[in-house]
């Protein structure tokens, strides 16, 4: 099924994109919000810049973007796939539980905070280019890396991990991320952490037909909480 964005606004080509049982390519899109919220099944393939909360509430389906998106791409996204050739505006992946969000280009502010886990739920966010600041802020579950493939600066922003009680984080750089919270801590990544990881960078690098190569020839570190100066302690006195 193909639909016309700017013919029908987003109101009506949400509710086209909830009733339909196929796969779906929407053209001339420019803002439109809320595409593919909360849809299990079928694919959703995006011509132009989708607006805020794409893919929202995800719950399965997959959604293509060949060009730009706006904030709050995959917020509280269940489970899914979410793909961008471009950049990604702020908050991406917000308070995200499962499914994966990869993006070619660079991401704005507060990628990937509030994300969780649980049992088999291991939301993933693979970033091509850099973020801005607090990447990660209230990090409690999940993977995110940041590849930085376009730059040879560190490719993130400041206050990274603030607040920080679970999950991963892994920058591809080949200077260590500085200014970082207390409650981080980092340190180069080792072979189990690059093993695990891997899949997620092949599966990157296929999408984008990105040399798998290049993109493990840098040094990947790895943020996780600090055990020795956990998160609770800015709210107890013990």
């Amino acid at each position: 099924m193909n639909l016309q964005a700017r013919k029908l606004g987003y109101c009506i080509l949400n509710e086209e994109i909830r009733k339909a049982n196929e796969d779906i390519t929407v053209d001339e899109c420019c803002g439109e919000r809320f595409i593919g919220s909360g849809a299990s099944s079928k694919a959703i393939t995006i011509n132009g810049t989708p607006g805020n909360a794409l893919g929202a509430y995800l719950d399965g389906a997959t959604i293509i973007v060949k060009g730009n998106a706006q904030d709050a791409v995959g917020d509280t996204m269940n489970d899914g796939k979410i793909i961008i050739y471009g950049n990604a505006g702020d908050a991406l992946g917000y308070a995200m539980r499962g499914g994966k969000i990869f993006v070619k280009g660079d991401t704005g502010y507060r990628t990937g905070i509030h994300m969780k886990e649980y049992k088999d739920k291991k939301p993933v966010i693979v970033v091509g280019g850099s973020t801005g600041s607090f990447l990660g802020e209230y990090l409690a579950g999940g993977i995110i890396i940041v590849l930085g493939l376009y730059s040879d600066d560190c490719p993130v922003g400041n206050f990274m991990g603030t607040g920080m009680p679970g999950g991963q984080i892994f920058i591809r750089s080949n200077r260590l991320p500085v200014n970082l919270p207390k409650q981080v801590a980092v340190g180069m990544a080792n072979d189990s952490d690059l093993n695990m990881i891997s899949e997620y960078l092949i599966e990157f690098s296929d999408v984008f037909n990105i040399n798998i190569d290049e993109i493990q020839r840098k040094t990947f570190y790895k943020l996780s909480p600090n055990a020795k100066n956990p998160y609770k302690q800015l709210y107890t006195l013990n």
